[in-house]
């Protein structure tokens, strides 16, 4: 397998998006990918669209986007692996440039959520787990099924309310940063604890929100990327795992083996040692769709023991200047979630951090030039982690 590097990137504004179709939106972030690669839609040579569906008009949009966006004939797939498909997206398109079948591919991912209402789409995203058994039987939504892991979590270690709540407070500061985000605005902790429960313990600023939204990243050969960039973003590990469909099969609610798996996988193909990892990785993305995921995910990532999360949110250390700076853009909690396009936009955030593009109060210190990605989905039953530097992997 050869080298690939992401060589341009593009986003959306993220929110509920009824200026523009999803062609549209898938456009816009495509467009602003190309531009930023320095490059035209004939330079593509394979396209992987991102995208979920079922709440929008379009169920099958990969050739849609393609043509609307001027990609012309080539080769071209649609990828769905629940929240993760952004990231599935991504490892598609690596793949291809990695195995030399391609010398420049696209992934794009793009959602319109709001094409449906509120409880349509909440009933669309609780089929996606176990629909017989879980969703029929027992009438679980993603909020109960989270619910399930904030309590056990809760009653294991003795956590509050009020350290989920530091979650969304923390990715609620960075979405006031970031013009891109869904949500733009400082909240407190007691904004959060007094809020309405959606599933206890988790309340309403506990949980993302349904958004539409794309985002798009060109990948390119190494010696394609050394033509179009000097600062090549080179995807130096990707890992992937998933898990039982029926949570009832789980060992516990504890953590997500799957990716505990999946950054195992990263971790090795990068090089790092995950005991070094909270050192030497500058930020990290990671999958906040519910604030006790977030905790979870320091955990499963080795950034901190067992039972040792909710006190790196507790003490502010996953804030710019802490321990490992996580979310810098507001994360799903604030930056939005649109299911297709999430794991494609943590791509975009990881390289412009790397780049350091961002406005000072959200850029991150790069001190060693490595980021991961952290995208889930379901509750842990895809998972997928990506670690994105800027330094060249020193074998093919």
């Amino acid at each position: 397998m050869g080298t690939a590097a992401v060589v341009g990137v593009g986003h959306t504004q993220f929110g509920q998006r009824s200026d523009m179709t999803l062609a549209e939106l898938a456009w816009h972030a495509i467009k602003e990918a190309l531009q930023d690669a320095g490059i035209t839609q004939r330079d593509v040579d394979y396209v992987v669209t991102s995208n979920v569906g079922g709440w929008s008009s379009e169920p099958l949009p990969a050739i849609l986007v393609n043509e609307y966006s001027g990609l012309g004939d080539v080769g071209v797939m649609r990828v769905e692996a629940a929240c993760a498909s952004g990231s599935a997206a991504i490892r598609a398109a690596y793949n291809a440039v990695a195995s030399r079948e391609a010398e420049i591919a696209l992934a794009v991912g793009v959602e319109k959520m709001t094409e449906s209402p509120t409880l349509q789409a909440v009933e669309l995203l609780g089929r996606a787990g176990n629909f017989f058994w879980e969703f029929e039987q027992f009438g679980l939504t993603f909020p109960a099924y989270y619910a399930l892991y904030a309590t056990a979590y809760i009653n294991q270690y003795g956590a509050k309310e009020e350290d989920l709540a530091a979650v969304a407070v923390k990715n609620h500061f960075y979405g006031s940063l970031n013009s891109l985000a869904h949500f733009q605005k400082k909240i407190s902790i007691e904004d959060v604890m007094s809020s309405r429960y959606i599933a206890w313990p988790l309340k309403l600023y506990d949980c993302s929100p349904i958004t539409d939204g794309a985002a798009a990243v060109v990948i390119a050969s190494e010696d394609m990327a050394r033509k179009l960039t000097d600062t090549p973003v080179w995807i130096r590990g990707i890992g992937v795992a998933s898990d039982t469909s029926n949570l009832s099969r789980r060992q516990n609610f504890l953590g997500l083996a799957s990716t505990v798996k999946a950054a195992d996988e990263a971790y090795r193909k990068a090089g790092i040692d995950k005991t070094e990892a909270v050192r030497r990785l500058d930020l990290a993305e990671v999958h906040d769709c519910f604030t006790i995921a977030e905790i979870l995910a320091y955990e499963d990532l080795g950034f901190v023991g067992r039972g040792e999360g909710y006190a790196l949110a507790r003490e502010g250390e996953t804030y710019k200047g802490g321990l490992i700076p996580v979310n810098l853009d507001g994360g799903l909690k604030a930056k939005g979630h649109p299911i297709g396009a999430t794991g494609v936009s943590m791509a975009v955030e990881a390289v412009k951090q790397l780049r350091q593009q961002n406005a000072k109060a959200r850029q991150a210190d790069i001190k060693n030039g490595y980021a991961l990605t952290h995208n889930v989905g379901g509750t842990g039953h895809y998972a997928y982690v990506t670690i994105y530097s800027l330094n060249r992997p020193t074998q093919s």
